[in-house]
Order: structure tokens, then C-alpha cells, then sequence
């Protein structure tokens, strides 16, 4: 519990660090935007899409900043990019970004800056950036990092899903997942930074490993 006290109380101070050079002119109070993203990020049907993966997700942005044309955009399409996340729902990207459209602006961030983060929102559906876009190749790179984890934080990672579709029968769960998993062996390249790039071998490792054991 302590700990997870602490990770809000950092991930606000990220937040609140990240808002204010966004806002333009002197812009609302940043922490009740960023407690009501932290409450979304806890919510209880949550098990690998919590604030741990937020963290995880912001960490991997930062050690790449560099990469990225604006690396605030990408830093905000992470707070919102699962921010809307019910698993017995579709559309939890759509849903995200519309969040977003409407929260960025009263917080007094830019049209241009806005538009941007949902569109980097909007891209985690396909993970799939079109080359150039520097700014979506390190959101869906460090959004996808944890495919290259050890076998045994893979293992974890792949749990906590499992546990988050626990409505789901093990036959429906199998399926969808064996044909998510289809999905990103096909992608020409999982990961576009220079740091991602390391990742690849071990990432499509994992990912066919857990793909055998679901099709066995």
C-alpha cells in the first residue's frame, strides 16, 4: 500500500512537471487533471494496466527523448494512452484520445499539442507508426517494451493480461489472444527507436513462445 502511495505521489510530480510547460499563459492548477488520470490508471479492473506500466511506459520515453520531434506530446500520449481501459470493451484507444480532446485544452495545452497527443493515443490500437513519424515510433516503442522483458517478467506481463479478461472463457481467451499475438509477429518491425531496435530478438522470442503455449 505504502508503495503504491509513493508512486502517485512521484507520478503526480511527473505530471505536474510535464503540464506546466505545456500550458499556454499561466493555465489551471495541473494536479487535478493529473489526480483524475492517477484515479483512472487504478481503477480495480486493472491488473497489467496500472501505474506501473504508466511509469514503466514514461521511463522508456525519457531514456529516448532524443528520438522524438516533441518529446511532451509523447510524454502526455502516455498518461492518456490508456487512460479509458475496460477490457469488455472495444474502442478503449478511441475512447482515450476523445479524453484527451477534451481534457488538454481546458488545461490550457495547445490545439496543435492536443491534436497530436490524440493522434499518438489513436496510434497504440496498430503499433504501427509510418516511417518518419518519430514521435509514434517512440510511444508505441516504449508502449510495446515489455515484450522484450525476461522470460520471467514476460510471464508476469502475460498473467496480469489474463487476469484482466478473468470474464473471458479460457477457449475465447486463447483465440483472441493467439490472433493479437499473430498481429504482432507480422508487423514488419516491433520497435523503430535505436535502443528499441535491441529489443526485437528477444520481444518476438516471447511473443511466439507464448503463442505455442497457447496454441499447443
Amino acid at each position: 500500500m505504502a508503495h503504491n502511495w509513493l508512486m502517485a505521489v512521484t507520478l503526480l510530480d511527473r505530471w505536474t512537471a510535464l503540464l506546466r510547460p505545456c500550458q499556454e499563459g499561466p493555465g489551471p492548477d495541473p494536479e487535478p487533471y493529473g489526480a483524475n488520470l492517477l484515479a483512472r490508471w487504478g481503477e480495480p479492473q486493472r491488473r497489467y494496466h496500472t501505474t506501473a506500466h504508466l511509469t514503466a511506459v514514461l521511463d522508456r520515453i525519457d531514456e529516448q527523448a532524443g528520438h522524438s520531434a516533441d518529446p511532451d506530446a509523447v510524454r502526455l500520449a502516455a498518461w492518456f494512452h490508456d487512460a479509458v481501459y475496460r477490457p469488455d470493451r472495444s474502442g478503449n484507444e478511441e475512447r482515450s484520445a476523445r479524453l484527451a480532446e477534451l481534457a488538454l485544452p481546458e488545461a490550457g495545452v495547445s490545439p496543435a499539442r492536443t491534436a497530436e497527443v490524440a493522434r499518438l493515443v489513436r496510434l497504440t490500437a496498430t503499433h504501427d507508426p509510418a516511417p518518419g513519424d518519430t514521435d509514434g515510433e517512440l510511444l508505441c516503442d516504449a508502449d510495446l517494451a515489455v515484450l522484450a522483458g525476461s522470460p520471467e517478467a514476460y510471464a508476469a506481463y502475460a498473467a496480469a493480461v489474463r487476469e484482466e479478461y478473468g470474464f473471458v472463457p479460457d477457449d475465447a481467451f486463447r483465440a483472441g489472444r493467439a490472433e493479437i499475438l499473430r498481429g504482432l509477429l507480422a508487423l514488419p518491425r516491433l520497435y523503430r527507436t535505436p535502443e528499441g531496435e535491441r529489443w526485437e530478438s528477444a520481444a518476438r522470442h516471447n511473443l511466439g513462445t507464448e503463442l505455442e503455449l497457447l496454441t499447443a
